[in-house]
């Protein structure tokens, strides 16, 4: 058998053990299809599809499912949580579906273009080859929503947007989806100004982590504004934690001892 067969078989997981009479030296490989899942990990029905593949987003913990409701019924959300939580994949996910529906004309995703710790210098080429360090997560999360060819294509369109915090100032976002990631690493002047942008039919949420800021102690204004918005009736603060944690589970053990 050639080794492109056996891989093959190893893939697909077929087996026919008439291919093996000639070469008794030549064994299957094992295929092991365990091991730890997140959708395993919170007691929910196994399910082998990755979240990228599936067309409607299922939560996999109460804080998430929570966050996917506020999106839903509210226009403007502050998803606040530790690293792990799925809070921009949610909120990016959410998005993409309310493209796809028809329900917002384009999707406009905002991040501060901060250095997490570490100077990495002057960076060659335009002002996107200089953003592109600072926007990949977000390039990421989409393409796991949508093939990489139809993100370009959205782009070129206009339907999808991903620009710097610095660059939304004087803005007034109607019928778009809007997400504002790594909200923490924003002062209390700038998430005054991103909030302000939201107009007529839109959408906003804005995620982050207010004990993973890059900026100086006390700097950050996400946890003082999401405190502010709590009593407010039309604007949902959902705080997942870390038992919505759905990476590796020692995420959650590392950001317990690590607190």
């Amino acid at each position: 058998m050639t080794k492109r067969a056996l891989k093959r078989m190893v893939r697909e997981g077929a087996f026919d053990s008439a291919q093996f009479e000639d070469d008794g030296k030549v064994r299957r490989l094992p295929v092991d299809r365990g091991g730890w899942s997140p959708v395993n990990q919170h007691g929910h029905r196994d399910d082998d599809r990755e979240q990228g593949y599936v067309k409607t987003i299922k939560p996999k913990s109460a804080g998430q499912a929570q966050l996917i409701e506020a999106i839903d019924s509210k226009n403007l959300v502050m998803a606040l949580g530790p690293a792990g939580t799925g809070k921009t994949y949610l909120a990016i996910a959410k998005a993409v579906e309310a493209l796809e529906a028809g329900k917002v004309g384009r999707i406009v995703l905002s991040r501060p273009a901060v250095e997490a710790g570490e100077s990495i210098g002057y960076l060659p080429g335009d002002m996107e080859d200089k953003l592109a360090p600072y926007l990949r997560p977000l390039y990421d999360a989409l393409s796991d929503r949508l093939s990489m060819k139809r993100v370009r294509a959205l782009m070129a369109e206009g339907a999808i947007e991903i620009a710097p915090v610095g660059y939304m100032r004087g803005r007034t976002l109607n019928n778009a989806f809007v997400v504002i990631d790594e909200a923490q690493n924003c002062t209390y002047v700038q998430l005054k100004m991103l909030l302000t942008r939201l107009g007529w039919h839109s959408t906003m949420v804005v995620t982050g982590d207010p004990h993973q800021s890059d900026l100086l102690p006390g700097v950050s204004g996400l946890a003082e504004v999401a405190d502010k918005f709590e009593p407010v009736d039309n604007i949902a603060v959902v705080r997942l934690a870390d038992r919505d944690i759905v990476r590796h589970p020692l995420v959650a053990e590392m950001l317990g001892v690590l607190t």
